[in-house]
C-alpha cells in the first residue's frame, strides 16, 4: 500500500525490549536508526522506552504507547529462546490468542532444510490472532503488525529490513525541516537571545548544542520547523543574534 501523504503530524513511539539492553551486555543500535528513518518519512519519534523481558512490563508499555501515538514500533524478544516473550506479551496486550500461524509456518518450513524447523524455531512462527505479517528478507522469521503496533526483531540488520517492508504501509506527515547556525561562543552567552527568538517563533523548535575543542567552547544552534518560511525567518534571527554577540 502506498503511504498516505498528509499534513497532519504523525507520531511514533519505540519500545526496546530486552534484559541484555538494560544490563549493557548488548549496545542498542536501533534507536538512532529508527529516529533517522522516521524523520525522513515525516513521522515524529516522540518517545522511546526500554523494558526488561517481563511480560507485565511489556504489556503495560504497549498499552500505554499504542493509545498515545499514531504508531508503536518494538524491537527484541521474538526469537526462539524461552526468554523471547514479546509475542506472548503483545497478544496479551490485545487480549487475543497466540498460535502457530500457517503463513509463518509455511515461510519458515520453506526456509529450513527438512527436519531443521525445530520446536525452538517454531516459536518464531507464533503470531497473535488477527495480526498481519512483516516480511523478513534476512532470516525469514516474520515480524507482525497488530493494530498500530509493529513487532520486529532486535538484530539491527533484520530490524532494518523489516522497517523497509513496513514503510510503504505507513501514513506520513509533513516533514520537519532544519537549519543549523554555528556560533563561535559558549552556549551561555547566547542562551537569553535564543529564548527570546523561540518565543517570537512558537512554530519552531530551537536547540543549542555546545562543543569544546582545546578548551574553547562553541555552539551549534539547530532550528526546526515544518514551515519553510517560518524556518527561514527564525534562522535569520538566530544568525543576527550570533553576529551581534560576536561583535
Amino acid at each position: 500500500m502506498t503511504a498516505d501523504k498528509a499534513d497532519d503530524i504523525v507520531t511514533a513511539a519505540f519500545l526496546v525490549i530486552g534484559d541484555e539492553i538494560l544490563s549493557g551486555r548488548t549496545k542498542d543500535k536501533n534507536i538512532g536508526f529508527l529516529a533517522d528513518y522516521l524523520t525522513a518519512l515525516g513521522i515524529d519519534l516522540s518517545e522511546v522506552r526500554i523494558v526488561p523481558d517481563v511480560q507485565a512490563e511489556i504489556v503495560g508499555a504497549v498499552n500505554a504507547l499504542r493509545t498515545k501515538y499514531t504508531y508503536v514500533f518494538t524491537s527484541g524478544g521474538i526469537g526462539p529462546t524461552h526468554d523471547d516473550i514479546t509475542a506472548e506479551a503483545v497478544a496479551a496486550a490485545f487480549d487475543v490468542p497466540l498460535n502457530l500461524d500457517p503463513r509463518a509456518v509455511a515461510i519458515m518450513e520453506k526456509h529450513y532444510p527438512p527436519g531443521q524447523f525445530t520446536p525452538a524455531r517454531q516459536r518464531m512462527a507464533r503470531i497473535p490472532e488477527g495480526a498481519d505479517l512483516i516480511e523478513n528478507k534476512v532470516s525469514k522469521a516474520p515480524g507482525f503488525r497488530i493494530g498500530n503496533v509493529h513487532v520486529m526483531a532486535g538484530v539491527p540488520a533484520i530490524m532494518q529490513a523489516m522497517m523497509d517492508a513496513v514503510a510503504p504501509t505507513l501514513q506520513t506527515g509533513k516533514k520537519m525541516l532544519s537549519e543549523t547556525v554555528a556560533a563561535n561562543m559558549p552556549e551561555s552567552r547566547i542562551a537569553e537571545r535564543l529564548a527570546a527568538i523561540q518565543d517570537a517563533h512558537p512554530e519552531t523548535l530551537i536547540g543549542s548544542y555546545p562543543k569544546a575543542t582545546d578548551g574553547k567552547f562553541t555552539t551549534q544552534i539547530v532550528i526546526r520547523s515544518r514551515d519553510e518560511t517560518i524556518l527561514a525567518a527564525a534562522a535569520q534571527d538566530v544568525a543576527r543574534a550570533v553576529d551581534d554577540l560576536s561583535g
